[in-house]
């Protein structure tokens, strides 16, 4: 069972920034969206591109590569060409650290 795994601060991730981190080998993007935390895989289903150098835009996250939009807090996606979810992880917040945990 995987446990949950401090990756940063609070202040660390400002409002509407991704920042990346390893955890259990798996490439997570932190979400900072109006003070809640969100992580997903780091790659778009589409194609495989990196999440975290596109823009994230309240709880939505495009792809830079090709446009598709993710939902942070679902996974879902919600414009083409995706049309798979991405990976959601839990996360939680103890003091000022940012925990994720990764199955």
């Amino acid at each position: 069972m995987a446990e949950f795994e401090t990756v940063a601060k609070t202040s660390e991730i400002p409002v509407g920034r991704i920042n990346v981190y390893e955890v259990n080998g798996k490439r997570v993007a932190v979400c900072h969206v109006n003070g809640r935390f969100y992580a997903i895989d780091d790659v778009c289903t589409h194609d495989g591109g990196p999440l975290d150098q596109g823009v994230l835009e309240g709880e939505l996250v495009e792809c830079p590569r090709h446009g598709a939009k993710f939902d942070v807090t679902t996974g879902r996606a919600v414009v083409l060409p995706a049309v798979r979810p991405v990976a959601t992880y839990e996360v939680r917040v103890e003091g000022d650290d940012v925990q994720v945990k990764v199955e």
